[in-house]
């Protein structure tokens, strides 16, 4: 009998269980990824005692969740989906005595298997129970129609809730029979919030956008604030809808003491141990990170509008910044006068670059984010891709002060590795567990793109453009590298309170850097004078059509004023 890992007890080693499958019924199926069970490279550490965190079992107020990741295959199709491989359908199990399963988990078959769901257990039982039976089911769709791979037929059923309930997920058979009542429960609204479709799972072979497909479920509201929690359901639907238009409902956590399964400082210093990234720059890097303090020390300016002529030196941990306001354009940062020294600083200094921390819950507090914000004095010019030709941009993509970040997704309940976001200039992409490059143990692999320092799980090209025209972000493996590890320092984690104050630099609000004064419309030209003529026009307008802050032409504002500060990351 195989080994089955329950994730709600803590325990030291990986938390994701083995998948019972069923027998396929369906001839010539290759095996998929979905077949492997991912586990991360190296087991669980035992996590420092102390509060709730990483116990197994959240309390949202009215509920206890924990989070299931051993799954009972169900049904599955071998095409449709990402890759045209498929989908799966699981149940999570075992439940622990007294809980009750809220929904199936799906994922496409092209990943190896990783997820969870929840499942909840009534604090206590009253005249408005926190968890109901549904009344009824309506079948949302099912395979018997459909002409593809598959195992057998399988049919998702949409739960009826009772009156001042909601479902959190769908139940899926093998059988054309309704599920029995007892199978799932459906919550008492006041506990849930509202979801929208998140990414695409699965769709039938041909599926269009407003046919029948299969979305994972995210909270619409997402931040430090905010109380939705994400049940690790799906969302299956006929016709074309809103993203935000979901018959799901997602958990609320209405615990005021929620911050107590949030970890505390020495929880904070093991997960960096376990998890804290290795960023790997490009081997023709010239502008390398610096820690802020470096930057001030060695001779950073800070310029004042009205008196532009008398620049300010500024002290070692930004004491001396104008405080709060607003970007309003009255002070900005700049390099060095003296050109050796600009030249000098420019360049960075990676021994003493630092790891500037913002710790913060997110998704009701049953994940913590690890923001990891990296600074460098200076962004590089931008490398252009037209088609064949690679040809430097000039001065284009230049700017003093740069801040990039990676995130770290933790989960709560066991203090696991979910996901990491890679930022990418304006926006970024979250990658699952299953699909990072790991290094020592469980420390994944960042690739800081040349000039630009976007941030890529993966080392190549990327070309942020279309039509063969686009900017270049390149990445690959050098000696230079920076374990993020090494020389953390944590400038907020606001739910800690007075244990962790915020250095003065964190609340300028203004310019990291001046405005440049250069024309962009004179750096296109030399350009387009290397390109032959079709590619002219073609390039000057994809140049156009790319953000002020890839173009350079100001720095930046430093971390506390993204929206990601208090929200969730951009994608």
């Amino acid at each position: 009998m195989p080994l089955l890992i329950f994730p709600w007890r803590k325990t030291n080693r990986s938390t994701m269980g083995n998948c019972h499958c069923l027998s396929s019924s369906a001839k010539n199926v290759k095996a998929n990824p979905i077949d492997t069970t991912f586990k991360l490279p190296s087991p669980l550490p035992a996590w420092p005692s102390g509060g709730g965190f990483a116990n197994g079992i959240i309390n949202l107020g009215g509920l206890q969740v924990c989070q299931i990741s051993s799954f009972n295959k169900v049904w599955a199709s071998h095409e449709g989906g990402p890759d045209n491989l498929g989908a799966t359908f699981f149940e999570p199990s075992p439940l622990p005595q007294g809980f009750y399963m809220l929904g199936c988990y799906c994922q496409p078959n092209n990943t190896s298997l990783f997820g969870w769901a929840l499942a909840a257990k009534a604090e206590a039982e009253d005249q408005s129970p926190a968890l109901q039976r549904p009344v009824d089911y309506t079948l949302v769709w099912s395979s018997e129609s459909v002409k593809m791979k598959k195992d057998g037929d399988g049919y998702l059923w949409l739960p009826t809730a009772p009156e001042g309930y909601a479902a959190l997920g769908h139940v899926v058979t093998s059988s054309p029979e309704k599920p029995s009542l007892d199978k799932i429960r459906c919550v008492r609204s006041d506990l849930t919030d509202q979801c929208e479709a998140n990414s695409w799972i699965w769709g039938p072979p041909g599926a269009s956008v407003d046919g029948f497909n299969v979305y994972s479920l995210t909270p619409i509201d997402r931040g430090i604030l905010a109380t939705g929690v994400p049940v690790g359901t799906f969302l299956a639907r006929n016709g074309k809808a809103s993203p935000k238009d979901s018959n799901i409902a997602c958990l609320k956590n209405t615990n005021t003491q929620s911050n107590t399964y949030m970890p505390n400082k020495s929880q904070i210093d093991a997960l960096l141990q376990a998890y804290a990234p290795f960023i790997y720059f490009h081997p023709d890097e010239v502008y390398l990170p610096s820690s802020v303090s470096w930057f001030f020390t060695n001779g950073a300016l800070l310029y004042e509008k009205d008196h532009i002529q008398n620049p300010v030196s500024i002290k070692p941990t930004g004491s001396n910044l104008p405080q709060g306001g607003s970007n309003d354009g009255a002070y900005w940062l700049d390099l060095p006068v003296e050109q050796g020294a600009k030249d000098r600083v420019k360049k960075g200094d990676l021994p003493d670059a630092e790891s500037n921390l913002h710790i913060k819950p997110m998704l009701g507090s049953t994940f913590t984010d690890i923001a990891i914000w990296i600074f460098y004095p200076f962004n590089g010019p931008a490398r252009a891709k037209v088609q064949f030709f690679n040809i430097s941009l000039g001065k284009i993509g230049e700017h003093v002060g740069d801040w990039e970040h990676v995130t770290l997704r933790i989960s709560n309940f066991t203090g696991q590795l979910w996901s990491v976001y890679f930022s990418q200039h304006s926006k970024g992409v979250w990658v699952d567990a299953s699909g990072l490059e790991f290094q020592d143990g469980n420390k994944p692999v960042t690739y800081a793109s040349l000039h630009g320092h976007a941030f890529y799980p993966k080392a190549g090209l990327v070309l942020q453009g279309s039509g063969g025209i686009g900017i270049r972000n390149d990445t690959a493996k050098s000696k230079m590298v920076m374990d993020t590890g090494l020389r953390p320092s944590i400038m907020a984690a606001e739910y800690l309170g007075d244990a962790v104050i915020e250095p003065p630099w964190l609340n300028y609000c203004r310019k990291w850097g001046p405005k440049i004064s250069y024309q962009i419309s004179d750096e296109i030209k030399k350009v387009e004078k290397l390109l032959p003529g079709p590619l002219k026009s073609a390039f000057d307008k994809f140049i156009r059509s790319i953000p002020d802050e890839v173009l350079g032409e100001e720095g930046p504002t430093g971390p506390k004023l993204k929206n990601n500060w208090n929200g969730d990351e951009a994608v």
